[in-house]
């Protein structure tokens, strides 16, 4: 993987696979914390005995592929955090479907995803949850090579915008222009397709959306300068929590111990992250040795102390975000009916012993 560009995108058309995610919640059984084995195990299971026939698989999957957003789960895994809570963990990747439809589908009982589209599903009646924030700010924005002279929303006017063709885009990009009395019509939009962010910039763009903890940091290794423009700095609606983990309602019914101990051994992974960055990123690294070296090194630095940023204790969720954005969402018409936050998120199962 070169950057996380292209989860940016994969996360853009969350709208799409919304009412195939509702089909499937009618034909797959919900909820189930135990997955088969072949979804499941690792080699915290492999020995022999009643202590290992007691370990209880279970399965998360990633939103997309690896990096350092995920860290805190390989570091759990690693330092045997889940296995002290009596879990063998699988981290899997998304199917054709995505981590959403299945953690909706209880295919899988957790995984990561975005308050963006947990908000449009939840108003589509699919029941994900979210149960912790991974990043307590938002850290992906406007980004354009330090030659594209993009200093403020105002200079988009008249550039190439690279991106996916989401509602949600234009609708945050005009937002933030309003703010200065430009013209989001004034924007060229170009689909990137499957080109990354350097490719492109070199291609046929100015800017695009990106995460600066992987592809900012990416520029800085490149030594091509960038200027970032990040969201949350133009609305305090925009300062959303990208990712979360998530769960499913049924499972949250029918098993709230697992979801209690999955939180737990996953907060001390993060807190592992948050407080031994380089060795994290060694861990990340072992688990998944195509990942550069040196750009995980770099990202993991810069992103170990914004887990938690200025939160009591990290995966806290405020429910004042929850319904900022879920407004700001409504007012750009980008829901299709009423949005209750308070059922979108819980902070219940955050292990106490996690705060500092």
């Amino acid at each position: 993987m070169k950057n996380t560009q292209k989860g940016i995108q994969k996360r853009m058309r969350w709208l799409a696979p919304l009412a195939a995610m509702l089909l499937a919640l009618t034909a797959c059984s919900g909820g189930g914390g135990n997955n088969s084995a072949a979804d499941a195990g690792t080699d915290q299971a492999a020995g022999n005995g009643s202590e290992a026939k007691q370990m209880r698989d279970v399965s998360v999957v990633l939103d997309w592929t690896p990096n350092t957003n995920h860290t805190g789960l390989y570091a759990a895994v690693d330092q045997g955090f889940y296995e002290k809570e009596g879990l063998n963990v699988k981290i899997l990747q998304p199917g054709a479907g995505g981590a959403d439809q299945m953690v909706a589908s209880g295919e899988v009982p957790f995984g990561v995803s975005y308050q963006e589209s947990v908000t449009q599903a939840r108003v589509q009646g699919v029941p994900l949850v979210s149960i912790a924030a991974v990043i307590q700010h938002n850290t992906s924005g406007f980004a354009a090579p330090a030659d594209r002279n993009i200093k403020s929303p105002k200079d988009f006017e008249g550039k190439r915008y690279g991106g996916w063709g989401s509602p949600v885009e234009e609708a945050v990009m005009k937002s933030i222009m309003d703010q200065e009395g430009a013209d989001v019509s004034k924007v060229e939009k170009i689909n990137m397709g499957e080109a990354d962010f350097f490719t492109a910039v070199k291609r046929d763009i100015d800017f695009a959306w990106i995460y600066y903890a992987w592809t900012g940091i990416e520029a800085q290794l490149r030594n091509e300068p960038i200027d970032m423009l990040y969201v949350k700095d133009y609305s305090d609606s925009l300062d959303y929590y990208t990712p979360v983990l998530v769960t499913n309602e049924k499972q949250i019914a029918d098993d709230p111990e697992l979801v209690k101990s999955f939180m737990k051994a996953t907060a001390e992974g993060y807190r592992y992250a948050i407080d031994h960055p380089a060795e994290a990123a060694d861990i990340l690294i072992k688990a998944v040795p195509d990942l550069d070296p040196k750009l995980v090194k770099a990202s993991q630095e810069w992103l170990s102390p914004k887990y938690q940023d200025d939160a009591a204790q990290w995966g806290w969720q405020k429910p004042e975000v929850w319904k900022n954005y879920g407004d700001w969402m409504g007012s750009q018409k980008l829901l299709e009916g009423d949005f209750d936050y308070t059922k979108a998120f819980t902070n219940d199962y955050l292990p106490a012993a996690d705060a500092k």
